[in-house]
């Protein structure tokens, strides 16, 4: 159903983007300390810095981290268990990719990988890997133009369409 402003109709909506992610963390000292550097940096803003819960806004999302259960504290993260796989993260320009790099060597942060591209995952597809003192890993790419449903991309204009494979 259309009209009065809404984006459904009978094939679904169309969604406004990532409202928030909270992460939940096993050190809430450790994680607020790099996340309160990295996420000003990233340009959003604390809106809420309580003693159990730190959450920011900006970039049309926002992210927030509280502490594990008492007895879950002092656990790292593991990519491959249910749950999160990973956090991404859009720049609006190739250089601001290059720029938290260096930024997040100076947090101390584990790079999995430096800027590099990733043309197997969009055309353009520039990207950083780290992770955050809990391991869970943290990604920034650009993807220049409309990626995937510009000319070039799986589903633009002449494109293959879905993939059936990774990568």
């Amino acid at each position: 159903m259309t009209g009065g402003g809404r984006s459904c109709d009978a094939a679904g909506m169309q969604i406004n983007g990532m409202a928030h992610v909270v992460l939940t963390v096993s050190d809430f000292a450790a994680a607020r300390a790099f996340y309160g550097a990295l996420l000003p940096f990233l340009g959003l803003t604390p809106v809420l810095d309580a003693d159990e819960f730190f959450y920011c806004v900006g970039g049309r999302t926002a992210v927030g981290i509280t502490p594990a259960e008492e007895g879950r504290r002092g656990e790292r993260f593991v990519q491959r268990r249910v749950g999160l796989h990973h956090l991404c993260f859009r720049a609006r320009e190739r250089a601001d990719v290059d720029a938290l790099h260096e930024f997040v060597r100076g947090l101390g942060a584990k790079i999995v990988h430096p800027p590099e591209e990733g043309p197997q995952f969009a055309p353009g597809y520039y990207s950083l890997l780290f992770e955050d003192p809990d391991g869970i890993r943290v990604e920034v790419n650009f993807v220049p133009g409309k990626g995937h449903l510009g000319p070039g991309g799986r589903l633009g204009p002449g494109g293959a369409g879905p993939s059936e494979r990774l990568g």
